[in-house]
């Protein structure tokens, strides 16, 4: 039902009664079948002033809006699959799919979290004040984390791209919690009746009524098959496909916020790969055929283990795997240098040989998705919800920028930005590029044993150079972030601070030549496809 609410101005003035999920959502901008949503005849109509996270004053109303909600409310009972959304059957009477409303009530209740850290924003751009950024970085930080779902996923992600936010931002969206509250047993119960039927219990040896692990988009719960295998229910929360739309709609205002605030860079393809990848961690059909995906690509490995789907037992939102039981990569920080190395070797081959040899890698480098095994001598690899599939060019831009580093060739490095995807580019843009590309490609350049950093703490590992870099970008750029950049920066920063953790000493320039030999286009453009083909990936 389309609830009412009073609104009041800045001024405090009171308003008149308007709905208060169309409305928001009419302030917000929000967008379906890829058009916004403008009120030229209905609702309201704001005053001169700009938005602030969806923050409107003096709005007035204008005419009576039972027609538009009668519109909205037909609009939603056609509205069977999304712009492009994530996982649905088409159908009308799938009650989770993406649809209007839903991404409406999901734009109201962001908005109402995120009219705190407007109201900051405001007062900070109208009466200034000293640790502006400071505060109005918390106020946000705080909204997001009562928002839970895709826009808190977000805003850690975006903190893990160190070059992305302003530094107060980022420190301050670092400290959002990966951990959410798990969902009753009631959920669990619909959910699973939902995925596999009313009998869904029998199929089950033991299901475990509490989760065991629960996080922005679902939560996990253990469970034993009559076969006596233990596996792994991933269980997707109601109602995501449309908050993924509706946060979208939200993070383009947040980032469109950072850009007239800092204007260093253009984060306009960034937002469109973040969403791309949010819709892909959605569908958990795909996720079963990436873990298929990362078998194949490590079958050399027989230290690395993936989970099995259980595909008789998973659906778009239900994903059964088997359990895999390792250790957390912290509890080894302390162990024999030899042990710390042999480890941090590891976890390079499981990244780095899946990127050079299919264009593929996995892009989330939290530390939880990596289990120790056998003392140090084995790894899980956990969480395939965001795997990026590069075109296999990018990987010989990577490639070539490498080489153009090692042999100090600048029109070289000028190209290889080119091939990743940079436009526009011009000879200073350039040069400020090569800081950071010094900086992340420094420990593959430096024929050496050594750490991936020295005095550097995981947490601030690339934040430093980052910052220095968009500093110089404000007098030089702004600069257009290619799609391809995010995830790969993203895990190569992740990657960088689990050695730093470890405290991992390791000659990485011969162990990066190592995973090249033999490399070309021509082969990763060959192997990837092969592999696609074999899992049923397009």
């Amino acid at each position: 039902m389309v609830m009412s609410w009073l609104r009041r101005d800045w001024h405090g003035r009171t308003g008149r009664r308007v709905p208060r999920v169309v409305n928001r959502a009419l302030q917000a901008g929000h967008e379906f079948e890829g058009r916004a949503i403008t009120p030229p005849d209905l609702l309201v109509t704001p005053r001169s002033q700009k938005p602030v996270f969806g923050l409107h004053s003096g709005l007035r109303r204008r005419k009576p809006c039972a027609s538009l909600v009668r519109t909205l409310y037909m609009k939603d009972m056609s509205d069977t699959s999304g712009p492009s959304g994530g996982p649905s059957n088409g159908s009308p009477s799938d009650p989770e799919r993406n649809r209007l409303t839903g991404r409406l009530t999901r734009t109201a209740k962001v908005g109402a979290n995120l009219s705190g850290a407007g109201l900051t924003f405001a007062a900070q751009s109208l009466f200034g004040g000293d640790q502006g950024d400071e505060k109005i970085a918390k106020a946000l930080a705080a909204a997001l984390g009562k928002s839970k779902g895709p826009l808190m996923k977000v805003a850690q992600l975006l903190s893990t791209v160190p070059d992305l936010l302003p530094e107060q931002y980022a420190a301050e969206f670092a400290q959002l919690q990966a951990e959410a509250p798990a969902m009753g047993w009631p959920f669990v119960r619909r959910r699973m009746r939902a995925e596999l039927g009313g009998d869904w219990q029998g199929r089950f040896a033991e299901f475990g009524h509490e989760a065991s692990h629960a996080a922005s988009l679902g939560q996990v719960h253990a469970a034993t098959l009559h076969d006596g295998r233990k596996v792994a229910c991933k269980l997707q929360y109601p109602d995501m496909a449309s908050a993924v739309e509706s946060d979208v709609g939200q993070l383009k205002t947040v980032l469109g916020l950072f850009k007239r605030m800092d204007g260093s860079i253009d984060p306009t393809a960034m937002v469109e790969e973040i969403t791309d990848r949010l819709r892909e961690e959605l569908d958990y059909a795909r996720e079963a055929k990436h873990m298929e995906l990362y078998r194949l690509m490590l079958a050399d490995k027989d230290y690395v283990q993936v989970p099995d789907p259980v595909e008789e037992l998973s659906t778009d939102r239900l994903l059964t795997m088997t359990w895999l039981t390792g250790e957390r990569l912290t509890a080894f920080e302390d162990a024999p240098q030899e042990t710390r190395n042999h480890i941090a070797e590891m976890l390079f081959w499981t990244w780095w040989g899946p990127f050079n040899s299919h264009a593929v890698i996995h892009g989330d480098p939290h530390l939880g998705n990596y289990q120790v095994t056998g003392e140090g001598r084995g790894l899980n690899l956990l969480d395939f919800g965001c795997i990026r599939i590069f075109p296999p060019t990018f990987v010989e831009g990577v490639v070539d920028l490498y080489r153009a580093l090692q042999k100090d060739d600048f029109d070289a490095t000028y190209a290889a930005y080119e091939k990743w995807g940079f436009v526009g580019l011009s000879k200073e843009l350039v040069e400020v590029l090569n800081i950071w590309a010094r900086f992340i490609y420094g420990p593959l350049l430096d024929d050496r044993v050594r750490s991936v950093a020295d005095g550097v703490t995981a947490g601030e590992y690339g934040r430093k150079e980052a910052f220095a870099v968009r500093k110089l970008l404000k007098e030089k750029g702004p600069v257009k972030i290619p799609r391809e950049f995010v995830f790969m920066d993203r895990a190569a920063i992740g990657l960088g601070a689990a050695y730093l953790r470890l405290g991992a000493e390791l000659n990485y320039c011969r162990l990066f030549e190592e995973s090249l030999e033999g490399f070309s286009v021509e082969a990763v453009t060959k192997r990837q496809a092969d592999a696609l083909k074999a899992v049923g990936l397009t």
